[in-house]
Parts: structure tokens; sequence; C-alpha cells
């Protein structure tokens, strides 16, 4: 099986702007940033997260806690993904508990792994509210989980993956769209 890459779906100043955009529209909807706090789903969901939270700063001056989650040993298919999994650590230095917490994570697909996100807040408090921003949403949903803030809605076929490269992991910025051919 080879992947073909099919068209670049957002550059790195879209990114930028998107990010933008969405940081205003948490602050918007949550009434400003008291008792608020980002948690990004490790890998790509941290540094969106941070970024977020870095233009909040710029709107009203508050620095809004960023926390890290892994949710390695949350996930429902933790077989299929490999024969031991590895453990990155979640960093999250504020109670959670009467917090609105806004759960970052680049690709809304099947809503599993924001299922497992939610185990693992819930294991640590007890939250006022949960909310869910994702950079693209690409449907195919297998459980009713959805985001409160959107970048974009692509809709993508079974055999296409949006992929989501960020400069702090993959060392380049842009969303592809990516197709697996087999052959």
């Amino acid at each position: 099986m080879r992947i073909v890459e099919k068209a670049q779906l957002m550059s790195a100043s879209e990114i930028d702007r998107t990010l933008q955009r969405l940081a205003h529209e948490i602050v918007e909807k949550s009434g400003g940033t008291k008792q608020l706090a980002l948690i990004g789903v490790r890998r790509r969901g941290v540094p969106l997260a941070q970024r977020i939270a870095h233009a909040m700063r710029g709107i009203d001056g508050v620095e809004v806690p960023v926390g890290t989650l892994d949710i390695t040993l949350y996930r429902d298919d933790l077989s299929k993904v490999a024969s031991h999994a590895v453990l990155q650590s979640s960093d999250i230095a504020f109670p959670v508990d009467n917090m609105d917490l806004v759960l970052v994570d680049d690709v809304l697909y099947t809503g599993r792994t924001i299922r497992a996100a939610m185990n693992g807040l819930f294991d640590l408090g007890r939250p006022k509210r949960v909310s869910l921003c994702v950079l693209i949403d690409r449907g195919h949903r297998e459980m009713p989980i959805e985001a409160q803030f959107t970048g974009r809605v692509v809709q993508t076929s079974a055999t296409e993956i949006i992929e989501v490269r960020l400069r702090e992991i993959d060392h380049e910025e842009r969303v592809v769209l990516v197709d697996r051919m087999e052959g």
C-alpha cells in the first residue's frame, strides 16, 4: 500500500489564522478565561493547545493554563496499536475540578480518541464543563461526539487520511489530504 498526497488543505498562514479565530471563539463562548484551561491530546493536540493559549493571552492578557493528556491506556484499540504501548506522560499541573476545560486535538474522526480523552480527564476530577476544539473535523463518527469549536470541516472518503503537520513535531507546517492506494 502506498500513500499519495492529493491536496493541501491548509497552509501555515491558514493554520495560524484558524487558531486565532478559534481562540476568539473559545474566549467569547466561555465568557472569558476565568476557570478556563486547555488540555492538548498528545501528540498534535498539545502544540495546538499551546498556540491557542498564546493567542488568548493576546486577547485578554490572561495566561490560560495548558495541560497535556496521554490517552494511550484509555484507548479501546490498544491491542491493535502496538504489542506493548509506549506511554508518554500526561502533564496537568492544575486541578480539573470545577474548571471549564477545552480538549484540543488535531483531527476529529470516529470520536474514539475523544472518548478516551474524556475517560482520562474524569479520572483526574470533575470539571464543570468539557468542550472540544479540533483543527479539522472529517466526519465518519462512530460515537455521539461533536466539536464545539472547529477550524474546518472536510468531507473524506474511507481511504483518505488527513495529516496535520506541525513544525513542533513534523518540522513543517501544513494540513494535507492523502489517499491510501493499493499496489
